[in-house]
């Protein structure tokens, strides 16, 4: 059983037991999170939703929070002495799929 879940502008396929890193949620660690925006679900057969499948949601639960690595941005325009050096660590939060519900 899996299902296509919507958060943070992302889509996600998760099973029950996977661990997926999204975009910041802003919840404690140990906090329960419910995923409504579900787009599909797959038990013996497919149900999509029209955008979403009604009724049906993911629980989760908070492991962590943290940021990722360090993207460097780096501008550069010959012959004019322009260079403009911007760096950016994006926050996620990392949840455990506990269960999918129909």
């Amino acid at each position: 059983m899996y299902a296509v879940i919507a958060t943070g502008g992302k889509q996600y396929k998760v099973s029950e037991g996977d661990i997926i890193t999204v975009e910041k949620l802003g919840k404690a660690v140990g906090e329960k999170v419910v995923f409504d925006q579900v787009l599909a679900v797959r038990d013996n057969d497919l149900t999509v939703g029209t955008p979403t499948v009604s009724g049906a949601s993911v629980d989760a639960s908070v492991i962590s929070e943290g940021r990722a690595r360090k993207v460097i941005v780096y501008k550069y325009k010959r012959k004019t002495g322009y260079h403009k050096k911007n760096g950016h660590r994006q926050s996620f939060t990392k949840v455990k799929i506990d269960k999918i519900n129909l």
